[in-house]
């Protein structure tokens, strides 16, 4: 129960920060996107402090080998930069820069009722159901050579 309390707590706060910040504003993340245009850094000083508070934040949880309720870490390992980490990354750039939105604001606007973050969350969960049929796929029509093949 402690866990799912953490959950919810961490979750709030978050919420609140893209509150707070007006991230959840497609206008404003789009102006600090819009480089040649009439650009808004403020976003940028929003990322340096997440930035930052996340640096610490991690390495010391990486010394500690547990989160604050003495749970098992799982932290990604892997150092893999391969073209579906790169095209991942492209789309959801892609995305970002279309709309506005990314998920933590999307999930705050569709909770919200507001019908751009409910069509960004169904679109969000398009992407995702697409994505698991295409790794279901991929894992029982290729054999283990050809994987390999395919995260180069």
């Amino acid at each position: 129960m402690l866990v799912i309390i953490a959950a919810l707590f961490s979750g709030l706060i978050f919420g609140l920060g893209l509150i707070l910040s007006g991230m959840i504003n497609p206008a404003k993340v789009l102006a600090f996107l819009d480089v040649a245009g009439s650009w808004d850094p403020s976003l940028a000083l929003v990322m340096l402090g997440a930035i930052s508070i996340g640096f610490f934040a991690f390495r010391w949880v990486r010394q500690r080998g547990q989160t604050l309720l003495s749970m098992p870490l799982h932290l990604p390992t892997s150092h893999v930069i391969d073209h579906r980490l790169i095209l991942g990354s492209l789309l959801f750039g892609i995305g970002w820069g279309l709309s506005g939105l990314c998920p933590g604001p999307g999930l705050v606007l569709a909770a919200s009722g507001q019908l751009a973050g409910i069509i960004f969350v169904i679109a969000m969960l398009a992407g995702m159901a697409v994505f698991d049929w295409l790794e279901k796929y991929r894992n029982t029509h290729l054999d283990h050579s050809q994987q390999k093949n395919i995260g180069k």
